[in-house]
Parts: structure tokens; sequence; C-alpha cells
């Protein structure tokens, strides 16, 4: 919950610092195409803070996995929407009408439900190599759909693209930090083998690091084209989506789970969803100024 408050305020600061640093270099110019430089954003203060809180976020986040499946820490990070909202209310100054109560309290209602099930009926699994060699070649396919799709559709792809494509990975990071976060276990425990599953574990952190490294970017080419609400509610939808998809699917969290259980993910969780869509759309973007 205090990593989705983070979540929230850095990526405002984020967006902010994006847009002053956009806002002074085109500055007597007509040429908006060009996008911040990492040299430039890092001399601005409100971005170097957003990026601070971020950090603490994913640390936060990966305490969470040490010690909690998937299924039960994604969806808590939808609440970084809710937080959203109420800084976009004070910043704007304006009162949370009675559509964004309703839509808050639809996503809070969806997630408690989704998470005090999850807690009960679902648990980390020991995660075998095949599991994560499914994990790899999906993660390996998604990246030449979507690099396919961006080729084809390069003059029509939506200002929502960058984010989805960002949540899909950032979904990917949590698992496969999920993943090695338990296999460190093992290696204190003495019960794991590198000899023979050195290289798939390797072949994880790559890919954990290059996911982490594609998302973050195109987290900052969504705050040049649209509001820090745009990119909290991709990634607070997309990204748990991904991760539980993953965690039920692949590594098999809730095979233990009765019948009524998995009912309950399917319909809490749509009804998690539909609260942040529904936010998300009612909610008017601050000005980054």
């Amino acid at each position: 919950m205090v990593g989705s408050a983070f979540l929230a305020l850095g990526t405002q600061l984020q967006n902010r610092g994006v847009r002053l640093v956009a806002r002074d270099l085109h500055a007597g110019t007509a040429d908006y195409a060009t996008r911040p430089s990492l040299r430039s954003l890092i001399r601005q203060s409100s971005w170097l803070l957003g990026t601070l809180l971020l950090a603490l976020a994913v640390l936060l986040q990966l305490g969470s996995l040490a010690v909690a499946p998937l299924t039960v820490v994604q969806p808590i990070g939808a609440v970084a929407l809710v937080f959203t909202a109420v800084l976009h209310a004070r910043h704007s100054r304006t009162r949370m009408n009675g559509h964004t109560l309703r839509a808050v309290a639809i996503c809070v209602g969806g997630i408690g439900v989704f998470v005090g099930v999850a807690t009960t009926t679902t648990t980390s699994t020991i995660v075998t190599d095949r599991q994560l060699a499914s994990v790899l070649v999906l993660l390996v396919l998604i990246l030449i759909g979507l690099g396919v799709t961006a080729v084809a559709f390069r003059r029509r792809i939506a200002v929502s693209v960058p984010i989805v494509v960002a949540g899909v990975l950032f979904g990917f990071v949590a698992t496969l930090a999920k993943i090695l976060l338990d296999r460190a276990e093992l290696v204190v425990a003495g019960g794991f083998d590198w000899s023979e599953r050195g290289w798939l574990t390797g072949a994880a952190l790559a890919g954990l690091i290059l996911a982490t490294g594609f998302g973050s970017y195109l987290v900052q080419v969504a705050h040049s084209t649209g509001p820090p609400d745009l990119v909290v509610a991709g990634l607070t939808v997309i990204d748990p989506l991904v991760g539980v998809t993953i965690g039920i699917m692949v590594l098999g969290e809730a095979t233990s789970a009765p019948p009524w259980a998995l009912i309950v993910f399917i319909v809490a969780g749509a009804v998690a969803a539909l609260g942040v869509v529904d936010l998300a759309r009612r909610h008017v973007p601050a000005s980054a100024a």
C-alpha cells in the first residue's frame, strides 16, 4: 500500500519534470517531436524526486513479493490510481465528485475482495525450470509481436500504446523478480545447483533488466505525450493483469484454490478493473505546471 502511494506521487512528479524540461527545450521553436534527454531530466529536481519515489516503490514491491504470491501483491498496485485521484484533487483544488468517489469505492472494493480471497487460497510455489522457460519464451514472443505491430502501424499508434506496452513489460518484471527472489532463497539454503540451472537463472536476470529498461523508457515517452493519470491508469490495469495471469496460469499459484475462489477472482478482478477504467475516464488531468 505504501509502495502504491509512492508510485502515484512519483509518477506525478516525473510527469511534471518531463513536461517542464520539454517546455524549456522547445521554447521559441516549432519542433515538439524531440523528447527530453536523460541528461536534461536529471537536472530537473521534480523528475529526480519522482524517480527516487518510484525506486522506493519498487523496493517495497520486491519486499512484498519475497513473502507473498504474485496473485496477492500485484492487485494491490491498483490502489495507486486512487492515490492519484486524491493528489489530482489537491493539486487542482477541486473536490472529488460523486462519480469519482463511486469509482474509487468500486476499485477498492474489488481489490479488497480479490486480495482477501487470494491471501487465503493461493500459495507461493517453487518455480520449475520448465515454468521459468515458459515465462521467458512468452516474454520473447510478446516482444516480437509488439515490435511487428509497432512497425506495421507506426503512423497510427495511439498515445496510450507506450504505457500499455510498459504495463505488459512490468507485469513480466514482477514475475521474473518473484522467481529470482525465490531462487535466491534456495541459494541461501544450499538447495540450488548452479551448474545445471544457472544459465536459465541468468537468462531470467537478463530478461528482467531488459524489460525494466525498455518499460522505463516507454513510461518516459508516455509522460511526454499524456497526463500522469494515463500513466498510472495503464500501469495499474495492465501490470497486475499480466502478473496475476502468469501467477495463476503458468506458476500455478492457484492450483490448490477451490473452484469458488477462481470465480471470485474473475468477478472481483473485473469489478476492480471497471472501477479503475471509470476513474481514469472521469478523472480530468491536472496541468503539469
